[in-house]
């Protein structure tokens, strides 16, 4: 399933009923593609996770490894970008 921003618009209840929806599928062994930018939901959720900032893919790797990746902090909050 390929999921675009399905938390874009909802409150912060219904965002977490639908992410809650997708982690089930996953457990179902549904395979997901989540694009979000609710970064801390998107990595509690998935497995594994690719961070894109400027169109291009910045940091890589699982998802419970980049929650606690001060890279992926200083991207979001302080624009670093790692070189290409």
């Amino acid at each position: 399933i390929l999921m675009d921003e399905p938390s874009a618009g909802l409150s912060p209840r219904a965002a977490q009923d639908v992410l809650e929806h997708a982690r089930a599928l996953t457990e179902d062994g549904v395979t997901i593609l989540l694009v979000e930018q609710n970064v801390k939901q998107a990595l509690r959720l998935a497995d594994y996770c690719y961070i894109l900032a400027d169109g291009r893919n910045q940091v890589d790797g699982p998802a419970a490894e980049l929650l606690s990746d001060p890279v992926v902090g200083q991207i979001y909050l302080g624009g670093k970008r790692v070189s290409a």
